[in-house]
């Protein structure tokens, strides 16, 4: 390959976003080696903590489930020229509704499911639809009312919890959602004794099934990403909500209501981070909502899952895997070498912060083939 051409490669969106990683991780060989340990060591302990059973894969892929989900709000958000640091408090409300409604509720799962999976999206849509209207009405800036409503999110769910018919008796927590409204994979069977004997006969998927909370959450996940990138790339409300985000003016001379659109792009943002609440609580143990002295961090990692993609939806996978099975994978540093897990909180960050300021890849490519071009 040319020089040139590889110079183009560097302008690709994709190219950004490899070359953010592989400066993160470098970044992070530096940090391992300054605190005294190998790095070639640190790297290969991290692999082994995500690659070296089956389960801690299968493990990876489900707790990646909501911040691909958050991811995909924000990156949505981005698309339609909105800046939704709200995913976190979008993500407690759907949470806070799936674990209600998995608890009072006591229907027949195929029922219950959905239901409560629904409804944790029309709550996350109503709390993402406030400050869409807020800012269509009023003008007031999503960043300012999503954050606001983060902490009014975070605090009502404490509220809730401590009602005496929700709080579990000696725990600061709910009651867990009921079996019928979970969306894991066996339930309660695999541990029963026909579950054991079945496990005592198929080890391998013994590993996973026991020591998993395997669900079907990541396969919807999939599924919404790929119906976001319908909408948006295959549908008339996906182009004029576009519009909006390319440029609010011009939407408006050609006909497009930007205020309309406002509102309907953080609805559809909220209910996105409103269904990881929703999958989150109803796939993942310990089945039940908390209170919270901070933020849990799952909307703020869908800012970081959504920059590492590029604001694109099926990217918004992709870079949630990456995201979370570094953290993941992270813990076997620490626990095998000393090196302190928060490395990796360090890389990720690196990895965002280059992300950010991508465009100076492609900036110093054209430069140089600017010069290369002028010197032949």
């Amino acid at each position: 390959m040319t020089a040139n051409r590889w110079l183009r490669l560097l302008t690709h969106p994709l190219m950004a976003a490899v070359l953010s990683v592989a400066i993160g991780l470098a970044f992070g060989a530096i940090i391992i080696a300054l605190a005294g340990y190998s790095p070639a060591e640190a790297y290969a302990a991290l692999l082994r903590g995500i690659f070296a059973r089956p389960r801690y894969v299968v493990n990876v892929v489900l707790k990646s489930t909501p911040i691909i989900l958050t991811g995909l709000s924000v990156a949505f958000a981005f698309k339609t020229g909105i800046f939704n640091i709200g995913a976190e408090g979008q993500y407690i409300a759907g949470a806070v509704t799936a674990g209600i409604l998995g608890y009072v509720l006591d229907i027949p799962a195929a029922v219950h499911i959905p239901l409560v999976i629904v409804a944790a999206v029309c709550m996350g849509a109503v709390w993402g639809g406030i400050a869409g209207v807020l800012k269509a009405r009023f003008g007031i800036h999503e960043v300012i009312s999503t954050i606001m409503l983060n902490w009014i999110a975070l605090y009502l769910q404490n509220f809730l919890v401590k009602q005496p018919w929700l709080k579990k008796p000696n725990a600061e927590s709910s009651y867990e959602v009921l079996e019928n409204a979970r969306v894991t994979v066996l339930g309660e069977w695999k541990f029963t004794d026909a579950g054991y004997a079945w496990a005592e006969q198929h080890p391998k998927l013994a590993d996973i099934l026991l020591k998993t909370d395997l669900s079907v959450g990541f396969l919807i996940a999939v599924a919404v990403v790929i119906l976001i990138w319908y909408i948006l790339n295959r549908t008339t409300l996906g182009y004029s909500l576009r519009a909006v985000g390319y440029g609010a003016d011009a939407a408006e001379a050609a006909g497009i209501s930007v205020k309309q659109n406002t509102v309907v792009a953080m609805c559809i943002a909220g209910g996105l981070a409103g269904l990881a609440g929703a999958l989150n609580v109803l796939g993942a143990n310990p089945f039940r909502i908390s209170i919270l002295s901070l933020m849990e961090g799952y909307g703020f990692d869908g800012l970081s899952v959504a920059l590492v993609a590029g604001s694109s939806p099926v990217g918004c996978i992709f870079s949630g895997l990456l995201l979370t099975g570094l953290r993941y994978g992270g813990n076997t540093i620490q626990s095998e070498l000393g090196v302190p897990s928060e490395v990796i909180s360090i890389v990720i960050g690196v990895i965002v912060f280059a992300i950010a300021i991508s465009t100076v890849f492609s900036i110093i490519a054209r430069i140089l083939m600017k010069k290369r071009e002028g010197s032949l």
